[in-house]
């Protein structure tokens, strides 16, 4: 199942490279959004751990997003050690662009709407009773 995931991985990014590239984004780039898209301000620690990065590796890919437009970084008036990003209207509207994609990523993988579901939310369970086993 390992090897399974993990050449999964590679190939749907194969089918997204081209789609990332007509949006001027990286894959992790582009995932950052969707975390934004799903919940706008939060902290750079929250990202980091919904995106299973360090801050340390978020903070430059966030700078690069800032100078694209797309997010805003401000630190937190309640807690000064925290920087929040938001997105932009530009962030938002990228929404719309990167939809029109989405129909080229389904049509790849081959699966009804219902199959699509049905894998998605096994592919979550999955991941959270592998982080459960691993103590996190």
């Amino acid at each position: 199942m390992c090897f399974a995931i993990y050449s999964t991985n590679l190939a749907y990014s194969r089918v997204y490279k081209p789609v990332l590239e007509k949006l001027g984004l990286t894959y992790p780039q582009y995932v950052t959004i969707i975390c934004l898209w799903e919940e706008d301000n939060q902290t750079v620690k929250s990202l980091s751990e919904k995106l299973f990065l360090e801050p340390s590796t978020m903070t430059p890919m966030l700078k690069r997003l800032e100078t694209m437009g797309y997010v805003r970084r401000e630190r937190d008036t309640e807690d000064e050690r925290s920087v929040r990003v938001t997105l932009t209207e530009a962030g938002r509207q990228l929404r719309e662009k990167a939809f029109e994609y989405r129909e080229i990523t389904a049509k790849a993988a081959g699966l009804s709407a219902e199959e699509f579901r049905v894998l998605q939310k096994a592919i979550v369970n999955l991941r959270t009773n592998l982080l459960k086993a691993a103590g996190d």
